[in-house]
């Protein structure tokens, strides 16, 4: 049976790829001042997810043990990698995918 705080582990790694994607997203911008540089909607609500993540995170960690919380938040990477190429059209090159490769396979011999 799937536990159910590792899957949240897991969503919350996919919800701090959001996160930086909404920051990128809106890094690339310009804006017309330096407020609107910091207090527009990509940035608060990517803040604001970041923030929950931290919390779920806490909630989280009361199921699973301590050791594999950092394993499984590494898969944000992974998440990062996807919507970033699927998103924002940026190119997955060879070395992005070596890369991830490896932090794939550390997951899964870690987890044996």
């Amino acid at each position: 049976m799937i536990n159910i705080y590792a899957f949240l582990m897991v969503f919350n790694a996919f919800l701090t790829a959001v996160s930086q994607l909404l920051l990128k997203k809106s890094a690339n911008q310009t804006h017309n001042n330096k407020l609107q540089e910091f207090l527009n909607i990509r940035v608060i609500l990517g803040y604001g997810i970041l923030f929950s993540t931290f919390l779920l995170n806490i909630v989280a960690y009361r199921g699973i043990e301590y050791k594999y919380g950092p394993i499984l938040n590494s898969t944000s990477y992974a998440f990062v990698l996807l919507l970033g190429g699927l998103i924002l059209k940026e190119k997955i090159t060879l070395k992005k995918i070596t890369g991830m490769m490896l932090i794939i396979s550390g997951i899964i011999i870690f987890s044996l």
